[in-house]
């Protein structure tokens, strides 16, 4: 693994694409991540492949070359890097999705319309479109774009239902729709236009890329973007933060949330203090005691 001096190199990535035999690809990442020593998740589904993993240079760019002799030749893939460990173990899971939804789309056949961050800037420019964060309401919290709707979320499994409630009537209108890597926005913008929506959009590379290569001073992102390991969020630049995250809720913490009175390390925080029992904190509160031992 990386040396302390050596930063992990993250590798964000996905790519919808038949698989004939899910379950052997899975076996196989499953070997060869152990064996690299990567770290993180990968998620394999007979549409195709979704994850976040990190390691040393070496192991990342073996990964890559493995995925690409394997035929995901269409890879959405970002790097970025990460002075500690972002993750604690490696896994590689068996789904029906690489990312849930719960409603068939065909997001290999119809998807939005692409636009790389500069399109996207001129898009939102104009004023005439319908801005929609597609991610969780605890993601949303940490940064989202100017003007954009919040659906207030908690799981992807609650945007169909969302979009019936919200966005009937707006299938003349032009709809924009984000994430942070880009995944969600393929079914997102698929499921619209199943629905009888066409003018749809979406961010190519997610706000990952958009933070990438949108110079900050033109940038219409406010905050950071939240990331689903040891960093919890990064900002423009890809540069790491110092947030912390709520292991009871996984709500990203500012300053002032760690002040409140109702923040505890590992047990609770202002988002969730309300919302679980004591026994509840008890158990949070052995495990965190196991962890600042170094048990787990």
């Amino acid at each position: 693994m990386p040396s302390p001096s050596t930063p992990y190199v993250v590798a964000a990535l996905y790519q919808f694409r038949a698989l004939n035999d899910p379950a052997a690809l899975r076996e196989e990442l499953l070997n060869l991540g152990e064996r690299l020593g990567l770290c993180g998740t990968l998620i394999v589904a007979a549409e195709g492949i979704n994850g976040t993993v990190a390691g040393s240079r070496e192991a990342i760019s073996e990964l890559h070359d493995f995925l690409l002799a394997a035929g995901f030749t269409g890879l959405e893939y970002k790097e970025s890097e990460a002075q500690e460990k972002p993750f604690k173990r490696y896994k590689v899971r068996l789904k029906k999705e690489i990312v849930t939804l719960g409603v068939e789309v065909a997001p290999r056949e119809q998807v939005g319309t692409y636009l790389d961050p500069a399109e996207w800037n001129a898009l939102l420019a104009k004023g005439d479109v319908i801005l929609v964060d597609t991610r969780n309401r605890y993601e949303v919290a940490a940064g989202t774009f100017q003007d954009a709707v919040n659906p207030e979320i908690d799981s992807f499994r609650e945007f169909p239902a969302w979009v019936d409630q919200h966005l009937a009537g707006a299938e003349g209108k032009k709809i924009a729709m984000f994430c942070t890597g880009g995944i969600r926005c393929e079914k997102s913008t698929s499921l619209l236009l199943q629905k009888g929506f066409q003018d749809v959009y979406h961010l190519k590379g997610g706000i990952l890329k958009y933070l990438e290569d949108m110079p900050e001073d033109q940038s219409r992102w406010e905050g950071e973007c939240f990331v689903f390991d040891g960093r919890v969020t990064v900002g423009h630049g890809l540069r790491e933060s110092h947030a912390s995250m709520c292991h009871s809720c996984g709500w990203p913490l500012g300053a002032a949330d760690r002040a409140d009175p109702h923040f505890e390390e590992g047990v609770s925080c202002p988002h969730c203090f309300e919302r679980t029992t004591d026994a509840q904190k008890a158990a949070f509160r052995d495990r965190q005691k196991m962890f600042d031992a170094g048990l787990i």
